[in-house]
């Protein structure tokens, strides 16, 4: 029987590793489809400045192999997964701040945005999944 802090399907992982993991995946995923549409666009339209739109696709979809790297790491529950992830909450916060500053559906994105990343660093920080991660507390 699982513990209150595992999910029924992966013994072992804690909910908040699992939470972590999948709002992770979902960023990057966001973050790769931005990628796509991009390429897509630059397929079927004529941007004014060529290598600008390609250099724009190509490094979005290069972002995206980070949290999605951290995501699988993070379900894995590999120890180094953890930075990774947090480093991609933490400029999803400003991001997020920046975006609910233009009004309109960009508020409400900003907003998801940032709630995502305060759930997952509040995730991570958390001491069962430090532990799950096999990250201990420093010794003095």
């Amino acid at each position: 029987m699982p513990t209150p802090n595992e999910t029924p399907a992966s013994p072992g992982r804690p909910r908040r590793i699992t939470a972590a993991a999948s709002l992770t995946a979902l960023e990057g995923l966001v973050v790769a489809a931005f990628g796509v549409v991009s390429l897509v666009k630059l397929a079927t339209d004529k941007p004014d400045g060529m290598m600008q739109a390609v250099t724009l696709a190509v490094t979005v979809l290069a972002l995206s192999v980070l949290p999605l790297a951290a995501a699988r790491g993070l379900w894995l529950r590999r120890r180094w997964s953890r930075g990774p992830s947090m480093i991609v909450q933490l400029i999803a916060l400003p991001s997020g701040y920046q975006m609910a500053q233009n009004g309109g559906v960009w508020t409400a994105a900003g907003i998801v945005i940032g709630l995502t990343g305060v759930a997952v660093l509040a995730c991570l920080v958390n001491p069962t999944a430090t532990e799950a991660l096999g990250i201990g507390p420093r010794d003095a």
